[in-house]
């Protein structure tokens, strides 16, 4: 998406005392700006903040955080992200398996753009 991402990941053990989303927020966003100041040094100032606790603010305040509790439930939200690209707001492309940074060509005929994708049956069978 042009300015947000929707994720669907497991936490494989515990973190200590943080939220699993914020250890999520926290170590990715240090890869993130580590990248941008490497690769992308002028895109890094859009993320600038004058904020005591940080330069850089990569997350929007209070992320929308899911914790999934069945199959339905992931299901319903796994279709909701392969077809938020299509909606009308964005109109990126036109069938979901062709948006690039989408899971949908994996499910669609397990082409994997990533390398670190899972069938969600493996988890909830």
């Amino acid at each position: 998406m042009p300015n947000h991402i929707h994720v669907i990941w497991e936490l494989k053990q515990k973190n200590g005392k943080e939220m699993p989303h914020a250890s999520f927020n926290k170590a990715a966003g240090h890869l993130l700006v580590k990248d941008l100041k490497l690769n992308h040094p002028k895109v890094l100032d859009f993320f600038k903040v004058n904020e005591k606790e940080r330069a850089f603010r990569i997350w929007q305040r209070d992320p929308l955080a899911i914790k999934i509790i069945s199959k339905s439930m992931l299901e319903q939200k796994l279709i909701y992200i392969h077809n938020n690209p299509l909606q009308e707001k964005w109109r990126l492309v036109k069938y979901a398996e062709d948006y690039e940074w989408s899971s949908a060509p994996f499910y669609q005929n397990e082409r994997a753009n990533f390398g670190i994708i899972t069938h969600y049956t493996e988890r909830f069978g």
